[in-house]
């Protein structure tokens, strides 16, 4: 299982060995402590459950309690995959140059949006006799049954959703600043907490 949290430093550009500019987003990942282990014969399953510490060089303390894991920790995900009992910190030595991965965090919030931007609507003619339905939606019922249905795509609160991009690929690493240069967009804003998986552990 290759899997780690880390916070979205934001976008920059790295030139490939044939000069090839390649543009990448940039995360911090400080070494994650495993905080809870679940197994087969316990849980029905086996995971482990990461924590993203909020700043570099802390550590577990003997004595833990919620409010200490809220002063200590940034976040925690649990993940699908076994690790070997001796492993307690994960970090990004575990990842490789080329590793394909796929990023979740959360997508920027837009506010309230209409149709055109919220669900990529045409909108209505702007001539010939139209006022004002450039950005409208039209009709949104029918005859029968009288009333809307559920799911219609209509203007409403956009983004701050759970997004996962796959098919994500490291271009670089650097294990001394703890920071990893993945290629292509990954969502949230800048200072988000994201979760990196490699595809290859599943």
């Amino acid at each position: 299982m290759k899997a780690i949290l880390g916070r979205k430093l934001g976008m920059s550009q790295v030139f490939s060995p044939d000069g090839e500019v390649i543009g990448v987003t940039l995360i911090l990942a400080l070494p994650n402590f495993v905080t809870i282990r679940r197994t087969e014969e316990k849980d029905g399953y086996a995971a482990v459950q990461l924590a993203l510490p909020k700043k570099e060089g802390a550590t577990l303390g003997e004595k833990r309690t919620p409010s200490g894991d809220k002063k200590l920790f940034a976040a925690r995900q649990e993940f699908e995959g076994a690790l070997a009992d001796d492993v307690t910190v994960l970090d990004l030595a575990q990842f490789t140059v080329g590793d394909p991965i796929e990023v979740s965090g959360i997508s920027k919030g837009k506010g309230y949006a209409g149709v055109v931007k919220r669900h990529h609507f045409r909108g209505g003619p702007a001539s010939h006799g139209h006022r004002h339905v450039l950005r409208r939606p039209g009709s949104i019922g029918s005859r029968y049954p009288q009333h809307v249905r559920k799911g219609k795509r209509m203007a409403g609160r956009m983004g701050s959703d759970q997004v996962t991009v796959k098919n994500l690929v490291i271009v670089k690493i650097d294990t001394e600043h703890n920071v990893v240069a993945v290629k292509g967009a990954v969502p949230g804003r800048k200072g988000s907490v994201v979760s990196i998986l490699g595809t290859e552990s599943k």
